[in-house]
């Protein structure tokens, strides 16, 4: 009886433990949407460091941005951002709005919450992330209608 309440003891020990062997979790930075209007922002500058190093440098970021599929949104429509993981501790995060050269700052919520812009036209968005793992700034194509 001893014996088969140890081989019991030992079977779900193995069954436990195999589950964190099998776990495969990824550190890479996080992939950005603005959440509500569905749009998914480009990669643009990243310097991270995690299980390995991620680099990636764009010299002109707004030569970037404007080859993005431009999507469409209404004036002054709230928002989110929404990053795909989040492994590791936020530190800060900027929103950005580009009008040919003069670029404005959007105000953001401590839960990620912003307003687009009032003014119609077309812009350029930006998003910067600053982590304990690095930083990342990821950029769009918005209109805003």
């Amino acid at each position: 009886m001893q014996s088969f309440l140890c081989l019991v003891v030992g079977l779900i020990s193995a069954f436990s433990l195999s589950g964190c062997i099998g776990e495969n979790y990824d550190f890479t930075p996080p992939s950005v949407t603005l959440s509500a209007s569905s749009i998914q922002l480009k990669e643009a500058n990243i310097n991270w460091q995690s299980d390995k190093q991620y680099k990636k440098e764009t010299k002109d970021i707004l030569s970037l941005a404007r080859k993005q599929k431009q999507m469409s949104v209404n004036s002054g429509q709230r928002d989110y951002i929404e990053f795909d993981s989040e492994d590791y501790r936020v530190e800060e995060i900027s929103i950005w709005v580009w009008q040919q050269d003069k670029k404005v700052k959007l105000e953001l919520d401590k839960n990620r919450n912003f307003n687009f812009p009032k003014e119609k036209g077309e812009y350029l968005i930006e998003v910067d992330l600053y982590t304990d793992s690095g930083s990342a700034e990821y950029v769009g194509n918005i209109d805003i209608k």
